[in-house]
C-alpha cells in the first residue's frame, strides 16, 4: 500500500453510530478511533458509488470536480488552508502534508498529516460543496476521536435534551426533598430535614455538569470534572463500610411508597418506549451482536472482526454470551443497521438490574427499600443514558449486583464474580472482596475452596470456546493488551499526558486496596460489601485509561444499596427508642437486618 492509500485509510477514521443516520460528515464510536471503509479515486466517475455510501474518497485528480460535486480538490484545499484555525495549527506543523477527500454527498474533507511520510493526522476540516464554506475544524485528540466532537444525539439521542434530562434529575431527587408542608392553613418550610443523603444524590447527578461539556465538545473541561464526583463517592463508600457517616433515622421519604411503585412502572414504560423509538446502538452494543453471532456460527470469537467494528473484540467472552439469546431471537443482518438484538439485550439488562435492586432491597430492609432502590434506578438519568445508547455497561453492574444477591453462597458468588470480570475486566478486582464474603470472621477453608471452585468453573466454561478454537493469543492481544496500551483523551492520564509514573503508582495502590478490603473491616454484611465493591470499582475507574458516562452504571447499583441500606427501618427505630434497661444491644447483622448483638 502506498502512502496516499495509507493516509486515506487513516483520515477516513471514524465508524458511524448505527441508527443515527445524519446528513453531512458525522461519525461516532464508543471505544475505537477508526477503521472506516476507504476508496482511493483518480477520476471523477470512480467515486460515484463511494460518495453515495458516505465513505471517505481520496481525490488525486485535483482540477476536475468529482461526479455530483461543483468544487475541485484544489479549490477545496485553498478554502481549508485559509481558515484561521488551520493556519494557526499549520504554524506548529510547517511540514504538514494535506490530502483531500469527498465525504458523502455534498461534503469534502481535508486532512493534514504531520509530515510527508507521517501517519499522524493533525488537522481535519469539513467543507460544504454547496456553500463553499468550512463547516467543521478539528485538531488534537478530536481528529482521531470523533466521539470527542460533541455531535448532537451521538449517544442516547433525545435523552440528552434538557426537557428529558432535567425532569429525570428532579424525579430522582423529589421523593427525598423536604418540601414545604401545610400547617395552620399556610405553607411552612420545615427546618433541619436536610441530610447527607441529599448531598449524595446530588453528587450522583453531578456528572451531568461534565456530560453537558462533553456534549459541547469541551473535553478539556468535561474529563477532569468527572474526578471530584468519583473521588467523593469512593471516599463515601469506604467511610460507610467502616462505620462512618451512617444515618441514624429511617429513609427520609416525603411521598408514599405506593406512589414510588406506580412511578417506577411508568418510568419503565417510558424508558423502554424511548429505547425502541429514539435510541441508537453505539459500537459496544454492535460488538455484542457480532460476538454472539460468531459464537452461534462456530467462528473464532477474537480476531478478524468486520471493518466497521474492528476493535469490537476487546471485551471478555461473557459479554458476547449475554447477547446470544437476543441474537437467536432477532437475528443479525450482517450490517450495522438498527440492530433489534442490541436493543432487546440492552432492555433486558436494564430490567434485570431494576429487578435485582428490588430483590436485594427487600432482603436487606423489606419491601420499602426494594421499591426505593428500583425507583432510583428507573429515575436515574445516567442509567437511561446507557439504555438509550444500547451500551453493554449495564451488564457489568447487573453481574456485580447478582454477586451481592448470592453472597451467602461461596460457590455462587465466586461464579458470578468471575462472570462480571469476564465481561469488562475491571470487576476481577472484586475477587478478594467476594472471596471473604460476609460475617465477622474469615471464612472456613471449605467456603474458600467452594469460592475458588465456582470462580474457576466460570472462567473455564467462559474461556472454553476460546481455548478450543486456538484463539487464546487473539484474545490476549485484542482485549488485555489493547485495553492496557491504548491512550485516550477520556481520562486525565491521556488528556494531560506525562503522568504515566503517577498513574502506575496509583494503580498499584488500587490493587493494594482491593486486597486489603478482603481483611478489613472485620464485621461486614451485605450492605458493607456493597459499599466496598462500589469503592473498588470507582477506584479502578479513577486510574483507568478510558472513562465514559455509561461506566457510572458499573457502580451505581452497589452505591445506592450502600447509601440507603444503612438507614434503619422504622420498626428498628421504634425498638431503639424504648427503655433499654432490660433490652439487649442492637447491631446491624450480615444481611442488614436488626439482630441481637
Amino acid at each position: 500500500m502506498g502512502f496516499p492509500a495509507a493516509a486515506s485509510a487513516l483520515a477516513a477514521g471514524a465508524t458511524r453510530t448505527s441508527g443515527s443516520h445524519t446528513s453531512g460528515p458525522r461519525a461516532v464510536s464508543h471505544g475505537a478511533k477508526g477503521g472506516g471503509p476507504v476508496v482511493t479515486v483518480t477520476t471523477a466517475d470512480e467515486g460515484a458509488a463511494a460518495v453515495a455510501a458516505n465513505t471517505a474518497v481520496l481525490i488525486t485528480a485535483l482540477h476536475k470536480p468529482p461526479t455530483g460535486f461543483n468544487l475541485t480538490a484544489a479549490h477545496v484545499l485553498r478554502i481549508a488552508s485559509a481558515n484561521p484555525r488551520v493556519r494557526a495549527e499549520l504554524r506548529r506543523w510547517p511540514k504538514a502534508k494535506p490530502y483531500t477527500y469527498t465525504k458523502g454527498p455534498g461534503y469534502w474533507q481535508v486532512s493534514w498529516f504531520a509530515g510527508p511520510r507521517s501517519t499522524k493526522e493533525i488537522i481535519q476540516v469539513y467543507i460544504s460543496d454547496g456553500t463553499r464554506r468550512v463547516t467543521q475544524v478539528w485538531t488534537g485528540f478530536q481528529v482521531p476521536w470523533t466521539m470527542a466532537r460533541g455531535y448532537q444525539g451521538a449517544f442516547g439521542r433525545r435523552v440528552n435534551a434538557l426537557y428529558v434530562w432535567l425532569p429525570m434529575c428532579l424525579l430522582f431527587m423529589a421523593p427525598f426533598l423536604p418540601w414545604p408542608r401545610r400547617r395552620g392553613g399556610r405553607w411552612v418550610r420545615v427546618r433541619g430535614e436536610w441530610s447527607l443523603l441529599h448531598l449524595d444524590l446530588l453528587v450522583l447527578l453531578g456528572f451531568s455538569i461534565s456530560l453537558a461539556l462533553f456534549d459541547h465538545a469541551q473535553i478539556g473541561l468535561s474529563v477532569p470534572l468527572v474526578y471530584p464526583f468519583l473521588i467523593y463517592l469512593m471516599v463515601r463508600m469506604l467511610l460507610l463500610a467502616f462505620g462512618k457517616g451512617r444515618p441514624g433515622k429511617p429513609i427520609p421519604l416525603r411521598v408514599p411508597v405506593a406512589w414510588l411503585a406506580v412511578a417506577t412502572v411508568f418510568l419503565v414504560g417510558f424508558r423502554i418506549g424511548l429505547n425502541v423509538t429514539d435510541s441508537n446502538v453505539i459500537d459496544v452494543g454492535y460488538a455484542g451482536v457480532i460476538g454472539a453471532h460468531r459464537l452461534t456460527h462456530d467462528k473464532p470469537l477474537y480476531g478478524h472482526w468486520p471493518s466497521d467494528n474492528a476493535n469490537g473484540d476487546t471485551y471478555g467472552p461473557i459479554n458476547y454470551y449475554a447477547y446470544v439469546p437476543a441474537v437467536a431471537a432477532f437475528g443479525w443482518s450482517g450490517t450495522w443497521d438498527d440492530l433489534p438484538a442490541a436493543h432487546a439485550a440492552a432492555i433486558a439488562f436494564d430490567l434485570l438490574t431494576l429487578l435485582g435492586l428490588v430483590l436485594l432491597g427487600r432482603r436487606i430492609r423489606g419491601p420499602t427499600l426494594g421499591i426505593v432502590l428500583g425507583f432510583l434506578w428507573a429515575a436515574y438519568p445516567f442509567s437511561l443514558w446507557a439504555l438509550a445508547s444500547d451500551a453493554n455497561d449495564t451488564l457489568v453492574g447487573l453481574l456485580v449486583l447478582a454477586a451481592l444477591l448470592v453472597l451467602s453462597s461461596a460457590a455462587a458468588r465466586g461464579a458470578l464474580g468471575a462472570a462480571a470480570g469476564l465481561t469488562k475486566f475491571a470487576p476481577l478486582a472484586l475477587g478478594p472482596l467476594f472471596w471473604r464474603g460476609i460475617g465477622p470472621r474469615w471464612p472456613a477453608k471449605r467456603s474458600l475452596a467452594l469460592y475458588a471452585l465456582g470462580f474457576g468453573a466460570m472462567v473455564g466454561l467462559a474461556m472454553l470456546p476460546v481455548l478450543l478454537d486456538g484463539n487464546l493469543h487473539a484474545f490476549w492481544r485484542d482485549s488485555i493488551v489493547y485495553q492496557a496500551d491504548r491512550i485516550t483523551p477520556f481520562s486525565v492520564w491521556g488528556l494531560w499526558g506525562g503522568l504515566r509514573l503517577e498513574q502506575h503508582l496509583l494503580q498499584g495502590a488500587v490493587v493494594a486496596l482491593a486486597i486489603a478490603l478482603a481483611f478489613v473491616p472485620r464485621r461486614r454484611g451485605v450492605v458493607e460489601v456493597a459499599a466496598l465493591a462500589g469503592a473498588v470499582v470507582i477506584a479502578l475507574q479513577l486510574v483507568g485509561n478510558y472513562w465514559l458516562y455509561s461506566y457510572i452504571v458499573w457502580f451505581f447499583p452497589a452505591v445506592v444499596v450502600a447509601l440507603l441500606g444503612f438507614f434503619p427501618s422504622r420498626e428498628a427505630e421504634a425498638v431503639e427508642g424504648r427503655e433499654r434497661s432490660d433490652a439487649p444491644t442492637l447491631t446491624i447483622g450480615d444481611a442488614g437486618a436488626v439482630v441481637p448483638a
